[in-house]
């Protein structure tokens, strides 16, 4: 029997391992999977609760690394990682998105010769700049199987050099979460314990450190946030180090002065979506954000200068406005008119990627013994 660990660390990771684990649970008596969480994300809202909303098992293996900078919070993830796969000799690792879980796993599997397996390869932002950038060209550098969500994912692989018999295109395990939790986020109460009607509030979420690292640039998205019409409520479930920047750098008192702002802690996922499915518009730094508002038709403004998720923009209903307040009063007021962009549902996004992704991977791995 194979043995294959899957990864996660961070909350970005736990809707995409969701749903592979329940397909692993559909196959094991083919294979053994062990659930590795290395602890990069450990307070409760940002952990947890989400193992509870999306029913991921309790993980067997817990590595409790904490917080830190990119190099020691990889380093340390490394050191525990390296002790858990000599012990547990897995055939094949499987990491997801593009957190330093993601690369740190990634670099241990593959110097103990152990196959790789990367779920959303081939994504691309173009920006160096951006730590997650390195951590998915490093991953996809080093993996065996790469498993894509959009066409551009293909297409940078093969410019790339990356041999094709590497890379498939399966769709993206974001959707097949918010697919098979549907019933459940259309049951949470989370409109009226907010006091919210649908499409009278639009959603915030920042914690990207170009937004939010500088006093400059909260001081100019508090500017930003002043456009939004008093009308419509601004709900933020805000960033536990999003918070903190406010307070570093003695900016509570702007943003409680916004009549209209909503302030709550960061939701569950069934909460959170629910919130993006019925709000007028999202306003986000996120990358799995962008995805989720495509698929749900929600008109989404994303302040970033470039995204690693073009099938949103040109198929789905995401615009890129940086913290160009300009270009953002103008996508505001559009929406607002109902002048909204009509997006599609790209291909593969069908609530089918993980049944793809464990097909392939036991018939390459049992084919590789």
């Amino acid at each position: 029997m194979k043995k294959i660990m899957v990864v996660a660390g961070a909350r970005p990771n736990f809707m995409k391992i969701a749903p592979l684990m329940r397909e692993f649970r559909k196959v094991r008596r083919q294979v053994e999977v062990l659930l590795v969480h290395t602890g990069q994300h450990y307070d409760y809202q940002m952990s947890e609760v989400f193992f509870k909303d999306l029913d991921i098992p309790t993980p067997d293996i817990y590595l409790e690394v904490g917080s830190g900078s990119h190099a020691v919070q990889t380093a340390k993830i490394m050191l525990e990682f390296e002790k858990v796969a000599l012990a547990h000799k897995p055939d094949c690792v499987i990491v997801v998105g593009d957190v330093n879980s993601t690369v740190a796993c990634s670099l241990v599997a593959t110097k103990l010769n152990i196959r790789m397996a990367h779920v959303e390869a081939g994504l691309r932002s173009f920006d160096r700049r951006m730590p997650e950038e390195i951590n998915r060209l490093v991953t996809d550098a080093i993996s065996d199987y790469l498993f894509v969500s959009e066409t551009s994912g293909m297409k940078n692989l093969k410019k790339e050099g990356v041999p094709a018999k590497k890379y498939f295109y399966v769709g993206n395990v974001m959707i097949d979460t918010l697919l098979a939790h549907l019933p459940k986020i259309n049951r949470s109460r989370i409109l009226s314990a907010l006091n919210l009607q649908p499409r009278g509030y639009c959603v915030l979420t920042l914690h990207r450190p170009s937004n939010v690292d500088s006093k400059e640039a909260l001081e100019q998205i508090a500017g930003i946030l002043r456009q939004i019409p008093a009308q419509v409520k601004l709900v933020w479930p805000i960033h536990p180090r999003t918070k903190g920047k406010i307070s570093e750098h003695k900016l509570d008192a702007v943003f409680q002065s916004l009549e209209n702002l909503i302030l709550v802690e960061p939701q569950g996922y069934v909460d959170f979506v629910r919130l993006v499915k019925d709000a007028r518009f999202v306003l986000t730094d996120s990358g799995g954000i962008q995805e989720e508002t495509t698929f749900l038709k929600v008109p989404c403004l994303t302040m970033r200068e470039n995204t690693e998720r073009p099938v949103t923009i040109t198929e789905g209903t995401n615009i890129l406005v940086g913290r160009d307040l300009k270009k953002i009063s103008r996508s505001m007021r559009a929406i607002l008119q109902g002048k909204v962009k009509q997006g599609k549902t790209p291909k593969f996004w069908d609530g089918k990627a993980a049944v793809r992704i464990v097909k392939i991977l036991l018939q390459e791995l049992t084919a590789g013994k």
